[in-house]
């Protein structure tokens, strides 16, 4: 198994070299650059500023050696600065949003497991009961409405005509006077809206998944030697084939790590939530280049790093599996 993980780590590498490159060339092509960014923001700004933060940044140069500087940058976990009017660094920029992503993610994502869960199971061993045609439909609707569609109107009646719950920021404007159990209740009342939105869609389709790799395992032969042998209906479903319907899941819920870095763009964006999914938007509005490599290196990062977890739990969850050894 070591011998795996360190052969996964060292492939890693080219395939990361290879993301950030085809990554760094799209991002430029896009219209317009941070240069043009900023003379449209100051229609006062004289050509010669112009040009000093057009060389200052090496603007005029071809995309490939502006690549290959920002490479060895890069090697040296240097991302840069930002091209915004703070010109703070990436990391800094990065590391003062990434908690309010990873608590709103986090929370969002051990929701949508503890949920989807028993949703699916019970959907597969009572299929076309009353429970189950009632999570299809719900389940439709999750499928169905678009995320930010359904954030705007949440927030509109929820937040604007009821008055019920907020709709912008984390925190209230008297936040630094509350006590600590104050702190905590206010930060949970303004997560409700946007952690419920991200998991209605998650439940939507984590449940179907699971519901269907159930319903496979439940109708494979060792499920009816089980029966067989006398073992009970709980025992049967909760040991034996959810353990084995579980093992697809694994690779989905692998692949969601990228999404607590920058799986909240829409949510953030609307309830106006000062996070990486944020800071990622505006980014790409201001062409600001350091900020969205330095986000996307980390989410590809993340995404190599989850398959890897994915194969590893593979392993865990059925002994049958086993990598790094000869047959």
């Amino acid at each position: 198994m070591l011998t795996y993980i360190v052969k996964r780590l060292l492939e890693m590498i080219p395939m990361l070299i290879g993301i950030t490159l085809i990554s760094f060339i799209v991002v430029n092509l896009a219209p317009g650059n941070p240069a043009q960014f900023l003379s449209s923001m100051n229609p006062k700004i004289s050509e010669t500023a112009y040009q000093k933060f057009i060389n200052m940044y090496q603007l005029d140069k071809p995309v490939l050696e502006r690549y290959w500087i920002w490479l060895k940058k890069l090697s040296r976990l240097d991302f840069g600065n930002s091209f915004a009017s703070d010109q703070k660094p990436v990391l800094t920029k990065i590391a003062e949003r990434l908690p309010v992503t990873l608590y709103l993610n986090l929370v969002s994502m051990i929701l949508v497991i503890i949920i989807s869960i028993p949703i699916g199971v019970l959907s597969a061993v009572y299929r076309n009961s009353l429970f189950d045609k009632i999570t299809t439909v719900i389940v439709y609707i999750g499928f169905a409405i678009p995320t930010f569609w359904l954030a705007i109107l949440c927030a509109y009646y929820f937040g604007v005509i009821k008055g019920w719950l907020p709709i912008s920021g984390l925190t209230s404007y008297e936040f630094e006077d509350f006590s600590t159990l104050e702190k905590i209740y206010d930060v949970i009342w303004h997560s409700i809206l946007p952690v419920g939105i991200s998991v209605f869609g998650g439940i939507a389709g984590l449940s179907r998944f699971i519901k269907s790799s159930m319903m496979d395992a439940i109708n494979e032969d060792y499920i009816t030697a089980a029966y067989a042998r006398g073992l009970g209906k709980n025992t049967v479903i909760f040991k034996h084939a959810l353990r084995n319907a579980l093992l697809p899941v694994i690779t989905i819920l692998g692949l969601s790590i990228p999404g607590l870095i920058g799986g909240s763009v829409i949510f953030e964006s609307v309830f106006s939530i000062p996070g990486m999914g944020q800071l990622f938007y505006q980014a790409v509005m201001m062409r600001d280049y350091p900020v969205i490599m330095g986000i996307l290196v980390i989410g590809s990062f993340l995404t190599l790093l989850g398959n890897l977890i994915a194969d590893i739990s593979y392993a865990i969850a059925d002994p049958r599996i086993r990598y790094g050894k000869k047959k």
